[in-house]
Order: structure tokens, then C-alpha cells, then sequence
């Protein structure tokens, strides 16, 4: 899926795969299943009207957080280039991580039980720089693999020059 870049240099940005949104459902509907869960206990000794108003508050918090989850997803992107990889995320502060091929020591690609379960996988750079390492989250796993072979493909050439 290409998204539109506001501080790129209108390359065709990727995106993750849609299963990251719902991945990322899942997760959430799990927590407030649980917090839910304790809240109702909590409140079966207080009044109706509370527990009321308790209900409604979840409930607006539970519709703020899909919004801002919905952006938090959508807001991941990468552009490969010539010479590097382009990693953007946030929704309030917006990041660029510009990954040269030359300075990569390794690609990995994992995937946690339920990422697995969704079908997803995350590849993960690793420089030299420790604060520089970058990650594209919900990847379907072909996708994965593929960046991670070419970026490790590009990544021994451009080092080989060095």
C-alpha cells in the first residue's frame, strides 16, 4: 500500500500489511477485555449510576484509542533508494530514519506468537550506531524475506566498498 510522504523526496513510499491494523485490534480488545474485566469487579459494589458513567468513560477512551491506533499504523512507511532505506513512523512526532546500505551489520526478521497468528513479520536493521537501529513492523513474511535478502544483498556490496 503507497502512502503519501510529507518530508520525503516523493519516492513510492510501502506500507505494512492491512493484518497489522487488525493485529493490532486484537491486541487492544484483549487489554480492555481484561481492564474491563477488573473495573466491572471493582464497581459491583458501587452504585448503578457510577458504574454507569464508569461504562461511558471506557467506552470514550476505548473509541479515542482505536482512532490514534488507526494512525499509528498507518503512519509506518519505508522507501527503499540507491544508497539507502527510508524508515518513517509516528502520528504527533513524525520520524525519518535514514539507513545507509553500507553501514547495516545485520537483518533479522521476527515474529511473535501473535504476529504469527496474523500472519505478520518484523524486519529489524542493525548498525553500528546503537541508537540508529530501525524496524518495519506487519510485514506479511514474503515481503519480509525479500527485504531482508535485498537489503543484506545491498548491504554487502555497498560495505565492500568501504
Amino acid at each position: 500500500m503507497a502512502t503519501p510522504e510529507p518530508f520525503g523526496d516523493g519516492g513510492t513510499w510501502l506500507g505494512p500489511s492491512a493484518r497489522l491494523w487488525r493485529m493490532r485490534i486484537f491486541q487492544a480488545l484483549a487489554t480492555g477485555a481484561v481492564a474491563g474485566l477488573v473495573v466491572g469487579l471493582s464497581l459491583m459494589s458501587v452504585g448503578e449510576g457510577a458504574a454507569i458513567g464508569a461504562g461511558a468513560g471506557v467506552l470514550a477512551a476505548a473509541i479515542a484509542s482505536l482512532w490514534f491506533l488507526r494512525r499509528r499504523v498507518r503512519a509506518w512507511r519505508y522507501q527503499e533508494r540507491d544508497d539507502d532505506l527510508l524508515v518513517g513512523h509516528g502520528v504527533l512526532f513524525r520520524r525519518l530514519s535514514v539507513v545507509p546500505y553500507g553501514r547495516m551489520q545485520y537483518v533479522e526478521v521476527t515474529a511473535g506468537p501473535i504476529e504469527r497468528l496474523f500472519g505478520l513479520s518484523t524486519v529489524k536493521m542493525h548498525t553500528a550506531a546503537f541508537a540508529s537501529d530501525a524496524r518495519i513492523p506487519g510485514l506479511e513474511p514474503a515481503e519480509a524475506a525479500r527485504l531482508r535478502d535485498q537489503l543484506a544483498t545491498l548491504g554487502e556490496a555497498r560495505a565492500a566498498g568501504l
